[in-house]
């Protein structure tokens, strides 16, 4: 079991209100984490607004994504390294990782991905932008070889 796992267990037995990205089989919406979603030509914008003091267990992203911390300080941990960002700032998010965010202060996180298609539909980019767990992702780079 990888830091990251550790981590998920943990989290998952002993915090209430812990919110969650994805269930391993399905992205999950939570009123007290909400979801803007914004459109431009081939690009997909989801700003995510976390309170201070929640901890959000993400989803494992496909494709390398930037994401900009418009306001606030978050703690984000992966399998490799726990790192702070505090607002403004950018980061190149490369793919294949899942994160634990924990929220400092309240935040705002926008990220940036692709979307050559232009589609609209949500449930159809978060199935091509992201995995739910790592035999998806696993799956997904061999599709896409």
């Amino acid at each position: 079991m990888n830091r990251l796992e550790v981590i998920q267990k943990v989290l998952k037995s002993n915090i209430k209100g812990l919110k969650t990205i994805g269930n391993g089989k399905e992205i999950l919406y939570d009123e007290s984490l909400p979801v803007k979603h914004e459109f431009a030509d081939q690009v997909y914008l989801r700003q995510l607004t976390i309170k201070k003091g929640m901890v959000v267990l993400g989803a494992i992203h496909n494709d390398l994504h930037i994401f900009f911390l418009l306001k606030g300080h978050l703690t984000l941990s992966d399998k490799n390294s726990v790192e702070d960002y505090e607002a403004p700032c950018y980061v190149v998010s490369k793919p294949g990782v899942q994160r634990a965010v924990y929220a400092n202060e309240d935040s705002i996180v926008v990220n940036v991905h692709k979307n050559p298609t232009n589609t609209k539909n949500i449930k159809e980019l978060e199935q091509e932008l992201v995995s739910l767990n790592m035999e998806e992702y696993e799956r997904y780079i061999n599709k896409n070889k």
